[in-house]
């Protein structure tokens, strides 16, 4: 039978604000990326997260990115790679350390850091090594066909290449910018279409009508999108009718 990871970005509430549906969600993906304290989440945040997957089964990764609470993580930051790589493994650090036995499945940068990433080689790099000097097994999920895949692949580190359900591409394989109105899709049945044909063509259509080549390990839902959960199970059904399983890559 043939499978794809769903993963989604949670733990994202911190303080007495919530964000997203993590409860519902949590059971629905296969795989979560935890926010690590920097953009968004706190310890009592990550510990519950963290908690909610291990009961579910559904394996946990590492959020890490800039430190940028008020911006949620999606500004960039001018940092040297060591700077990075620093800040990468603490974040990593945190959330090992509210684990079964310190044990993570994945580590996906979020927001800006993930998307400049994409594109520097020397800060994808940055990302790359600060992973593999916590943990040379553990996978980095990047952007398909990006620079953190090719950084990842220069040094030996394990990757999955990502693909995501609920965003628009442009014609070179980077995401819309979410400064423009259609970066974002929040059609359930849209992107459940999208990613069954991405699945089975290793194909999607971006912003300009092209067609772009893609074949994803891992597929993302934003946690945030305020139709995560409908987009989850409209996901989960159209795949479940195509015989194809949500397994953790």
């Amino acid at each position: 039978m043939q499978s794809i990871d769903l993963n989604s970005d949670l733990g994202e509430s911190f303080g007495r604000y919530s964000l997203g549906n993590d409860d519902q969600i949590i059971k629905l993906v296969s795989s979560v990326n935890v926010a690590c304290g920097f953009h968004a989440g706190d310890p009592d945040v990550m510990a519950q997260t963290v908690a909610k997957a291990q009961v579910s089964g559904t394996a946990i990764g590492a959020h890490p990115s800039y430190p940028d609470r008020q911006g949620f993580g999606r500004r960039f930051m001018a940092m040297t790679p060591d700077e990075v790589k620093h800040l990468v493994i603490y974040q990593i650090g945190a959330l090992k350390a509210f684990t079964k036995n310190g044990c993570l499945h994945h580590v996906k940068p979020h927001g800006a850091l993930y998307n400049r990433a994409a594109k520097d080689h020397e800060l994808a790099l940055a990302i790359c090594q600060g992973i593999q000097s916590v943990d040379p097994r553990l996978p980095i999920y990047g952007l398909a066909g990006s620079q953190l895949i090719k950084a990842a692949q220069e040094i030996g580190l394990p990757y999955a290449q990502e693909a995501f359900a609920d965003r628009n591409y442009e014609a070179d394989g980077s995401l819309v910018a979410r400064s423009h109105e259609n970066a974002v899709i929040t059609d359930p049945d849209l992107i459940a279409k999208r990613v069954l044909k991405l699945i089975q063509t290793e194909s999607l259509q971006t912003i300009d009508g092209s067609i772009l080549n893609l074949k994803a390990d891992s597929i993302c839902v934003h946690g945030d999108n305020k139709a995560a959960l409908e987009i989850v199970e409209k996901i989960r059904s159209v795949l479940s009718e195509a015989n194809i399983q949500i397994k953790s890559f």
